[in-house]
């Protein structure tokens, strides 16, 4: 027994020191005092091993109460910075501070006005400015002003951020010509989709809710610039036609494009030399000839000019309104806002409104209105909707301009007949989960 007892002491005594020798030098000072005043000479084995077993447990979770905290301070720091230049960066890609290029600059861009160009229809050219891709259009600059007027005309223009709206970068201004530097979206203008030059018969809007999209989008950009771009302006688009609006590939959105065109070239507002007072009423009578003899200079495109633009030359938010309705017709039928027919019994040409013939179509009943609806469409849309949307499209090119409604009434309508027309899209899609066969076996 006692030598038992002197083994297990040896032992014991071994493996004291190798204990200390781990130890830290605070624990070995520790171990270090009497008994008296350490006070812990009392204490059993298994006291002993049950308090030195709490403690680590206790000290590592206080440790990892920590980590987790400091973890989590640091991660809701680096989002708060992350989230920060974020907003910076986005707040950089704004144009909220419009550019004036140098003519140099547009100079070097265009390879001196001889680089081939975008567009037939208006001077325009492709190319990159400070990194962007752009589209750079030259157009007639009717009032010089001072680089700080049209800054400031740009700054009202730059700040106007919307998805259905092409943004303007900048400008630069030579002479007569102002040089209008848009972003360049990939598409082609409503015109050409819906008439296309080369195969009169396709049309890349071939379903309706293609079209019903084209329409929404455009009467939620039009909304934008009217009523909701937060600026102390009220401002007007003033050349709303087919070819204004870029369809974008492929998605087959629509933009609106030459935003803010009217107002930086300063198109001229001139009185009509009449001898008599002309109803609004009686526009429609006016000959052509007269229309050419006046002494009014009018910046617009036949068809879509509405009775009051073409006595004032004035843009307002209704002749905005009334381009639109001529637009949204246009869409439904394809037909040209104005077209001339050869009357063979009159040996002379009859000229051909879509709103007459719109008008025509919705008096008709519902053959009438299918027909006059495009026939590349093949008989495939929700006639009511249609009925609707035609009708909404004939309130907004009424002659009278306080008749007609604001883009903000017609945005809400145009959108509860785009809701309509999913639901009908969706009811008509065929199941094509499972096959079937119909042959005798």
């Amino acid at each position: 027994m006692l030598r038992r007892l002197s083994r297990s002491k040896t032992a014991t005594d071994a493996a004291v020191p190798s204990a200390k020798a781990h130890s830290s030098p605070s624990l070995s000072r520790r171990e270090s005092k009497s008994p008296e005043q350490s006070g812990e000479t009392q204490r059993s084995p298994k006291h002993q091993s049950s308090t030195s077993s709490a403690l680590p447990s206790t000290s590592t979770a206080t440790s990892a109460d920590h980590t987790a905290a400091s973890t989590s301070i640091f991660k809701s720091e680096a989002s708060f910075i992350s989230s920060r230049a974020s907003l910076s960066s986005l707040r950089d890609s704004l144009p909220e501070n419009p550019t004036i290029y140098d003519v140099s600059e547009i100079q070097a861009a265009t390879n001196n006005f001889l680089a081939k160009r975008y567009s037939s229809s208006a001077p325009s050219w492709r190319s990159t400015l400070h990194g962007k891709d752009v589209i750079i259009i030259q157009r007639k600059f009717h009032k010089p002003t001072s680089p700080s007027t049209v800054r400031e005309k740009l700054s009202f223009v730059c700040k106007s951020h919307h998805i259905t709206v092409v943004k303007l970068l900048g400008a630069s201004i030579s002479g007569d010509f102002i040089y209008l530097v848009y972003e360049f979206i990939s598409g082609s203008n409503l015109a050409n989709c819906l008439r296309n030059p080369i195969n009169p018969r396709f049309t890349v809007l071939s379903t309706w809710m293609s079209r019903m999209q084209i329409a929404t989008d455009l009467a939620n950009g039009l909304d934008y610039i009217h009523n909701n771009t937060g600026l102390e302006v009220r401002l007007v688009h003033n050349h709303i036609k087919a070819s204004s609006i870029i369809v974008v590939d492929p998605s087959l959105n629509a933009k609106i494009c030459h935003f803010g065109t009217s107002d930086l070239c300063g198109e001229p507002v001139e009185e009509r030399e009449v001898s008599l007072p002309i109803k609004v009423a009686e526009i429609s009578e006016i000959s052509p000839k007269l229309m050419r003899s006046s002494s009014l200079k009018i910046q617009g495109t036949r068809g879509y000019m509405s009775p009051e633009f073409l006595l004032s030359g004035i843009g307002t938010e209704k002749s905005d309104v009334f381009a639109f309705g001529v637009v949204i017709l246009e869409l439904l039928s394809g037909e040209e806002p104005v077209r001339y027919r050869f009357d063979k019994a009159t040996r002379d040409y009859i000229k051909i409104s879509v709103i007459d013939s719109a008008r025509a179509a919705t008096e008709g009943g519902e053959g009438t209105l299918r027909r006059w609806i495009d026939a590349r469409l093949n008989d495939s849309f929700p006639v009511d909707v249609a009925e609707k949307i035609t009708r909404s499209a004939l309130d907004c090119v009424q002659v009278e301009a306080d008749k007609r409604p604001s883009m903000r009434r017609v945005a809400g309508k145009i959108s509860r007949l785009y809701l309509e027309s999913q639901i009908w899209a969706d009811r008509m899609k065929l199941p094509t989960d499972f096959t079937a066969s119909f042959a005798p076996r």
